[in-house]
């Protein structure tokens, strides 16, 4: 009798062990699961912030020059900051790179098309500079008429691409963005917002599609090295643990 009781106790416990290794296994399958999802959620939203930064930034120092040249002229009423912009072009511009910054590397991804050159942040602060050169440029030079401004721009800008980039998605992409961004700023000079000085392509200048496209491919640049270095931490954390 004595034996019976033993053996009994024995598979209750055995059986209680057993259902508390497999909770046990199912809490720790699913702990890491719901921690990978935390985690890219909450990089993601690091980098779109990141992004954001950046762009709001370019913005005003990058609008502070056509300004300063009487390129592009504000009402008055709406000049509101110290770089003498409106509020809302910064905004505008900083969701605008977020989105772009976020959208290369999900294309790359998709399309399996990976990026031809080796990524330090080396070359993604030389692809910012060129960009600053490039609308420096459309701001600062002086060149006989705007066709061979527009011209030189769009030599430079697709040079941009060539030296930076030389993705078939990037280059796509670009070219969608900038004729989206030139078609919102034709409806914003046609309603008033603000204005060009000597237009010639419609209500704004023709080199505008240039800028657009080079600040496509700078933020997407800047975007992917950001989703590098997050996943080569994310490779590195794993080993580790």
């Amino acid at each position: 009798m004595s034996l019976t009781l033993t053996a009994m106790s024995g598979r209750a416990v055995t059986g209680d062990q057993q259902q508390w290794s497999r909770s046990g296994e199912m809490q720790h399958s699913r702990g890491p699961y719901i921690s990978v999802i935390t985690n890219r959620t909450t990089n993601l939203l690091i980098r779109g912030a990141m992004l954001f930064s950046v762009g709001v930034f370019l913005a005003l120092v990058l609008n502070l020059l056509q300004v300063q040249r009487n390129i592009t002229l504000f009402p008055p009423d709406v000049i509101t900051s110290i770089f003498s912009s409106a509020w809302w072009v910064p905004l505008c511009c900083g969701t605008a790179a977020a989105m772009i910054g976020l959208l290369y590397p999900c294309i790359d991804c998709r399309l399996g098309e990976p990026h031809k050159f080796k990524r330090e942040w080396s070359s993604v602060m030389r692809c910012v500079a060129v960009f600053v050169g490039i609308n420096h440029a459309s701001a600062k030079v002086d060149f006989a008429n705007n066709v061979q401004l527009s011209l030189t721009l769009a030599a430079l800008s697709i040079g941009l691409w060539w030296t930076f980039d030389r993705s078939r998605s990037g280059f796509v992409l670009g070219i969608c963005i900038a004729f989206l961004g030139t078609l919102a700023t034709q409806l914003l000079v046609y309603n008033g917002v603000f204005q060009y000085t000597s237009p010639d392509f419609l209500y704004i200048r023709s080199w505008l599609p240039c800028i657009f496209f080079a600040g496509v491919i700078t933020m997407g640049n800047i975007g992917r090295q950001l989703a590098l270095y997050e996943y080569k931490f994310i490779q590195d954390k794993s080993h580790q643990d």
